[in-house]
């Protein structure tokens, strides 16, 4: 049964974006806790930790391994993570003693969780530049048109397209330097082991933790980040301002639409099963439910930032509950909105 409006079988028809699924699936998720086991059977193999022989077996048959999610599935039932049953599966097609030893769940969790951002963020990034791009063609089209300027909803002075333009726009280049910025905070491997402390790795851990970071494409780091979810959060809240930014342009559009105002002319639209006449700026109004739904979901990350000593079960699996969430929302929120751009055929009364 698919419960979420995201994947919903007629619900996902507003709310749905299969780019970003595509990047959240279980499919994708799964690669990329094999890629974790394949680079940290070799890189300890590397290290002298694993017989390099077994190692490079190892790696080779995780890569090419068929998993049994409905197994995966049971076993998170049981163990509340689903590693357990994963490296069962790996050490039965591969050499036992070069598969996983020394690394634990939230490794490979959490590192699949930052490749997943990664793509994630490339995605966004591209289409909040492509968003711009709409932007600056409506101004070139519209922007020196005479438009009613409104202050608490009330009639004020006159200005122009260009000026409530801008204000959709110019957060735009905001957004795209602070989800950088938040992409050279998380990108980073995840590598503790039992408690944090890398200490099953010995005095192999730098270069156990470089090479694994350098094979999978992320920063090494001096310390496990397991338990220090702030750039987890704080990545969170940029995803919120993303889509409250295209809230704001909803909204606005929304307003414009009004019978009486008609400061905006869109194509297309939505009907009305009991007033055929009516085309309702369902765009608009979608982009202003995904920003308040991100808005909500920002405090639940908050909580997840309290992790209790040297691992949380509790905050931790409320991340796996809210992130992808955030991400459906903002990746969709981007997507309307460019679309609602290109449906704007006038803009201001000229």
């Amino acid at each position: 049964m698919n419960i979420s409006v995201f994947d919903h079988p007629w619900l996902s028809g507003l709310f749905g974006d299969a780019e970003m699924a595509g990047i959240l699936s279980a499919e994708r998720q799964m690669s990329h806790m094999l890629a974790f086991e394949a680079a940290w059977s070799r890189a300890c193999g590397k290290a002298g930790l694993f017989d390099t022989a077994k190692a490079e077996e190892a790696a080779r048959a995780i890569e090419t391994a068929t998993i049994d999610f409905a197994d995966i599935a049971t076993g998170m039932g049981q163990d509340g993570v689903p590693i357990p049953r994963l490296v069962k599966q790996l050490k039965a097609i591969a050499p036992a003693d070069a598969v996983h030893k020394g690394a634990t769940s939230q490794d490979v969790v959490d590192t699949a969780m930052v490749l997943a951002l990664r793509e994630a963020s490339i995605l966004i990034e591209g289409r909040l530049k492509t968003l711009e791009t709409e932007f600056e063609a409506l101004e070139k089209r519209f922007g020196d048109v005479p438009l009613m300027g409104r202050t608490r909803m009330q009639a004020a002075t006159q200005i122009t397209v260009r000026d409530r333009l801008l204000a959709w726009r110019l957060p735009l280049s905001d957004h795209l330097t602070a989800i950088g910025q938040k992409r050279a905070t998380i990108e980073k491997v995840q590598i503790g082991g039992a408690s944090g402390d890398r200490k099953a790795l010995g005095d192999k851990a730098g270069m156990v933790v470089d090479e694994v970071a350098k094979t999978l494409g992320l920063a090494p780091t001096q310390k496990s980040w397991q338990t220090m979810r702030h750039g987890i959060a704080d990545y969170a809240s940029c995803l919120s301002l993303i889509s409250g930014t295209l809230g704001k342009f909803g909204q606005d559009v929304a307003l414009m639409t009004q019978q009486g105002l008609e400061d905006i002319t869109l194509s297309g639209g939505g009907g009305s099963s009991a007033m055929p006449h009516k085309q309702n700026p369902v765009s608009a109004e979608l982009l202003i439910t995904l920003a308040r739904f991100n808005a909500t979901q920002v405090s639940a990350m908050h909580h997840a930032l309290i992790h209790e000593q040297e691992r949380s079960g509790a905050a931790w699996s409320l991340e796996w509950m809210v992130l992808p969430q955030m991400l459906m929302a903002t990746g969709k929120a981007l997507d309307v909105g460019c679309a609602l751009c290109k449906s704007i055929t006038g803009l201001g009364k000229a």
